[in-house]
């Protein structure tokens, strides 16, 4: 078990980070599309130009959401705007990961400086792709899933734990699968 600095030091990572919206309670009536595309490669395009403040682009990940039909729609309290995504809206670019007496914890970050938690209500899927290469994303909130990058993935490989079923890595005492 994890001692209690450990503890605290994973609690700050989840903990030190902006609030989000209640996006999941927010039910307006759909009011358009929105000329706007999140590029598989992580960019936000609106209008044909590239979205360059990282805090805008932030804001608009917050208020983000997918919903059963598998549209991605930007959601305020009184509005709902279609947008278009490539791939998967966010990626996972950086990973960190406390170890103590055996139980490890896994944190992911997004491309947006969210932070989750390797558990069962964002656990790990790895799929594969057109090539036949693995596609690990992580569910998120609000029907979301962010890709890993190749580092990042790379780094969850390197500590790995092979099994007669394939290659797992344990996070809040549950094992998630790699292959």
């Amino acid at each position: 078990m994890p001692s209690k600095s450990s503890l605290q030091s994973l609690e700050k990572l989840l903990l030190d980070q902006p609030s989000q919206p209640p996006v999941h309670l927010w039910q307006p009536e759909l009011s358009g599309e929105m000329d706007m595309l999140i590029r598989a490669d992580g960019q936000w395009i609106h209008e044909g130009g590239r979205i360059k403040r990282d805090k805008l682009v932030a804001l608009f990940a917050s208020i983000l959401r997918r919903e059963e039909d598998g549209e991605y729609y930007l959601l305020t309290p009184a509005e709902k705007w279609r947008i278009s995504v490539e791939d998967a809206p966010l990626l996972i670019v950086d990973m960190d990961f406390i170890t103590e007496e055996g139980e490890q914890q896994i944190i992911f970050t997004t491309n947006v400086g969210a932070r989750f938690l390797l558990d069962d209500e964002h656990p790990l899927r790895v799929l594969v792709d057109k090539n036949e290469q693995p596609s690990p994303e992580l569910v998120l909130n609000n029907g979301l899933h962010g890709k890993l990058t190749r580092a990042v993935f790379y780094r969850l490989v390197d500590i790995a734990e092979e099994k007669r079923r394939g290659f797992i890595v344990r996070s809040a005492g549950s094992e998630f699968l790699l292959s």
